[in-house]
């Protein structure tokens, strides 16, 4: 594609570039020499698991990837150790190398539902950072001041509040920043909340003579609730290892508003197709169908993490489910042994639907628990523990239950 051609691509849902000018020329030398520009993203392995807030920057250094640019998958082992202090108002527990290992299998095997493996390069900052000995650290060290380190939002409101700072964590930035040194990186992504690093790593990329690389920044994704940053602990996140039907739900209920935004950070569809989206929010002429819309970014996220069989049926169940008011043929089939009648609450905990008999009553005053498609509203219902039935927790949280007559 032609440099304007890729900028528009580059650009889509994109906060901020830094510099865009200068982007510009590395793409035209990319294009005149035919040498691929070097991508680089860093994913610390704190959590094993990853969500759609996650994947904003994947499927942005996927777009690079389509437009023929070398991506560097950078998995930071030993920045995990020390802990991102990023939007943080203490310092985070350190991980053990074995909690970062462990985390990071699960990681690559997630990115590749969205990165094509035989473009990607996957690489380790312990790669670098593990050999350097303590001079090189201090060394490393001295390239900023505490000054400059406490111009970090983060930093400064933790100062100004009298928070205590650990020393190890003004190192955090400086080794992100080595990386992109170590990586000869032209371009680096990161969200909103990462800029000070990000740019930390063009100012060490000038200290040692290499061409600054460009920044690239993305929104943070906002979770189902529309407001607050996707996140396990809020839970409002879309896991991408759910259940087909859990995520073909979950994006069933975002708000119209909101489905704009993940299309334009999430989705493949090209540029005129978002537009046409837009416009059936709008009302305008030329426009799609919001609910169809929907539908089809549901299929689309589903068909990415599992396949488009698995994204069809998970359609279906959420039209029985939500439209013709019917259970979901495909539900998982729990056996719990006869016995004298059980507490509904407990019933919902040994199938695994609720995680508490706390969960379980607050869902039965919300009125979101139901035996055989009746509402229960006693939560000191005891249910006869015989023969089966088909339990619901909440909008999309189903199990038939046998109960077996011990051996």
């Amino acid at each position: 594609m032609s440099v304007p051609e890729q900028l528009a691509i580059i650009r889509r849902g994109a906060v901020e570039i830094l510099v865009e000018a200068e982007l510009e020329k590395k793409l035209e030398k990319s294009l005149a020499t035919g040498v691929p520009l070097k991508i680089k993203a860093g994913f610390d392995p704190t959590a094993p698991d990853l969500h759609l807030g996650h994947t904003v920057l994947i499927q942005k250094l996927k777009q690079f990837q389509d437009l023929g640019h070398q991506v560097y998958f950078l998995i930071g082992d030993f920045t995990g150790m020390i802990g991102d202090p990023t939007g943080k108002n203490e310092t985070r527990k350190s991980l053990t190398r074995e909690q970062v290992l462990q985390n990071a299998e699960t990681y690559k095997e997630q990115v590749f539902k969205i990165l094509d493996p035989a473009k990607t390069q996957v690489v380790f900052n312990s790669t670098w950072m593990g050999g350097m000995s303590a001079a090189d650290l201090i060394g490393l060290a001295s390239r900023y001041t505490v000054a400059r380190m406490l111009e970090r939002d983060d930093f400064h409101k933790r100062f100004a509040g009298q928070q205590p700072i650990a020393i190890h964590e003004f190192l955090y930035p400086l080794v992100q920043g080595y990386d992109s040194v170590a990586l000869r990186a032209d371009v680096e992504l990161g969200g909103t909340d990462q800029k000070f690093n990000l740019l930390v790593g063009r100012e060490l990329q000038k200290q040692e003579g290499q061409e600054p690389q460009c920044v690239l920044t993305m929104p943070l994704l906002e979770g189902l609730d529309g407001v607050n940053k996707m996140s396990k602990s809020l839970g409002n996140y879309i896991g991408i290892t759910e259940p087909p039907r859990e995520i073909f739900g979950k994006v069933m209920s975002i708000s119209d508003d909101l489905m704009v935004r993940y299309y334009e950070l999430l989705s493949d569809v090209d540029l005129a197709h978002l537009q046409q989206v837009r416009d059936g929010i709008a009302g305008r002429t030329g426009g799609l169908h919001p609910m169809e819309s929907k539908k089809a970014l549901a299929r689309e996220l589903v068909a990415r993490f599992y396949d488009a069989a698995q994204a069809c049926q998970a359609e279906q169940d959420f039209v029985q489910q939500f439209k013709k008011k019917e259970i979901p043929e495909d539900i998982p089939t729990v056996a719990l042994p006869e016995s004298e009648p059980l507490w509904i609450c407990r019933l919902l905990t040994q199938a695994g639907l609720v995680s508490s008999n706390g969960e379980a009553r607050r869902l039965i005053q919300q009125g979101a628990v139901k035996l055989e498609g009746e509402r229960v509203d006693n939560a000191e219902l005891e249910v006869p523990a015989a023969g089966s039935l088909v339990v619901q927790a909440g909008k999309r949280r189903f199990a038939r239950i046998v109960f077996q007559a011990e051996k």
